[in-house]
Parts: C-alpha cells; structure tokens; sequence
C-alpha cells in the first residue's frame, strides 16, 4: 500500500501546485509526466496518480461545491490552499472510487493533513471527509 500512498502524496501535490499557479490540473499533470520522462532524477507518476488527478478534474465543479456547501465556517476561498487541496482529493477518492475503503481515503487525507498543514487541520479534514461518508449514498446520487 505505500505504492498507494506516495500515488495520493503526488496527486495532492499536483493539485495544490495547481491552485497556486491558478492552472488546469491536467495541465500541471501534463507537465509532471513530462518532466519525469526528461529527467530520470524525477520520480515516476503512477497511474494511480493520475486516476485521482483526473477523476478529480473531471468532478472539479461538484466537488469544490461540496466543499462549499458543508464546510462550516469556511469558504473555499478562505479554507487554507492545502485543506482545500487535501479535502479535494479526499472527497474524490471517497464518493467515486469504489476499490478504497472509506477508513482508508480518511485516514490518509488525515496523514497529508499532519504532514503539510497546521495542527487543526487534520480534525478539520476528519470531521468534513466523514461528513461526507455518511452522505455518500445521496452525494453520489446528485452527481
């Protein structure tokens, strides 16, 4: 499962590099892949990691408005860029990727959370990601 976990790290980081240029993560993806062909020092993206990149992009929209929506207190546009880009992740592989146990996709958004973001934000990550697990019957369905 490391394999996994270094896939989501990578995925994370793309969209986060993403936010802050303000580019399309296909693009950033795009640009990864590429540079990792070029320059055999930089490390391989995996499929997995593209799965989440573009499974993400293709379910950007209603995603970012869930995020919105049940996020208390916090706009998107408020939210810290790395919860934004972690709960993005996270909120993809929970409601569309079937293969990932919940407990899974949470406790790894968690781990980002304690690795690259403040000491509140991996109760926040918790508590929103697990908010959408128990929805995720109904998120799904409005997709």
């Amino acid at each position: 499962m490391a394999a996994r976990n270094t896939a989501r790290k990578r995925a994370f980081q793309i969209l986060f590099e993403g936010d802050q240029r303000g580019a399309d993560v296909l693009t950033v993806l795009a640009d990864w892949i590429r540079l990792s062909r070029a320059d055999t020092r930089q490390p391989p993206v995996s499929e997995y990691t593209m799965q989440l990149v573009e499974g993400y992009a293709e379910h950007e929209r209603r995603i970012d408005e869930l995020i919105s929506q049940y996020s208390v207190g916090w706009t998107l546009d408020r939210m810290p860029v790395v919860d934004r880009n972690i709960l993005r992740l996270g909120a993809y592989e929970l409601i569309w990727v079937d293969e990932t146990p919940d407990a899974v996709v949470l406790d790894e958004m968690v781990q980002l959370a304690k690795e690259f973001s403040t000491d509140e934000s991996p109760s926040f990550v918790n508590g929103l990601l697990g908010r959408f697990k128990e929805l995720k019957p109904s998120l799904r369905r409005e997709a």
